[in-house]
């Protein structure tokens, strides 16, 4: 098993960033690196409590398959999701959020476990803990980004 954690300070409401780390559409655009698409469940828009998403994308030279649940929400401070079907034997990933003076201070804890015993446990101290963490501080990034220069409201306006 492998802990993630990762800290975000973003100079904006918390409202704001709360629903920008709900929503499908910056999850792509953030992925696109991976040519990450959501092909089954919420599709689009803000994925809410008890909800599902099925990603799919190319990720360490395979296709992979995702499917998440929104399992726990407590609008603007903290939402969880678990892999409901995916490679993993376990993936948990709760986000929280803070305000404070400069804005919003989010918070990622990724919990996962890799199947195949202790050849799992290698794999995910060797390289997988890195390589989600790569993935989600460019996700952050990208939220970031749309969340301090106002891009936010392309995606946020008009969306549920």
């Amino acid at each position: 098993m492998a802990e993630i954690f990762i800290t975000t300070q973003i100079n904006c409401a918390i409202e704001i960033v709360f629903d920008l780390s709900r929503s499908i559409d910056i999850h792509l655009i953030s992925t696109s690196k991976t040519g990450e698409k959501a092909i089954a469940g919420k599709t689009t828009g803000l994925i809410g409590l008890h909800e599902e998403v099925t990603w799919q994308a190319r990720h360490l030279f395979k296709t992979r398959l995702f499917t998440s649940r929104i399992t726990a929400m407590q609008s603007p401070v903290y939402f969880r999701d678990e892999m409901q079907k995916g490679d993993f034997q376990n993936f948990m990933h709760e986000h929280f959020f803070e305000s404070n003076e400069e804005g919003t201070l989010m918070k990622d804890r990724i919990i996962l476990q890799s199947p195949f015993g202790l050849l799992g446990r290698v794999a995910d101290a060797v390289f997988l803990k890195e390589y989600i963490k790569k993935f989600l501080i460019e996700r952050n990034r990208t939220l970031k980004n749309y969340a301090e220069n106002g891009n936010w409201k392309q995606i946020l306006i008009n969306n549920d």
